[in-house]
């Protein structure tokens, strides 16, 4: 496992390297770029070669409707989606409600 920061080489004696994701170094959401050298036993290095990931937001958001237990009739009442949120690094910035009819 390997915190990488731009621009910093990290040498490994294997051939792969988890890149290590949290809440400390999060990679930003966009296309990132990495590069690979190699180098042979008599200390030959390769020409690099470089791979593009697209770090994408594909956590689907959480719905969070709160609204009174009982209104009266006849009367307006609030319902409240504050409480929602997307945990994979985006924001709420729609909401669509919809009446489904009486409930059962």
């Amino acid at each position: 496992m390997a915190e990488f920061t731009p621009g910093v080489e990290i040498s490994t004696e294997t051939p792969t390297i988890e890149v290590t994701i949290g809440p400390n170094n999060p990679l930003p959401i966009g296309r990132q770029t990495f590069r690979l050298v190699v180098v042979d036993d008599a200390g030959n290095a390769s020409q690099p070669d470089q791979v593009v990931i697209i770090v994408a937001d594909q956590d689907a958001p959480t719905a969070v409707i709160r609204g009174p237990r009982i209104a009266a009739f006849g009367k307006s009442f609030e319902l409240d989606g504050s409480a929602s949120f997307d945990a994979g690094g985006g924001k709420v910035v729609k909401y669509v409600w919809t009446y489904m009819g009486p409930g059962t």
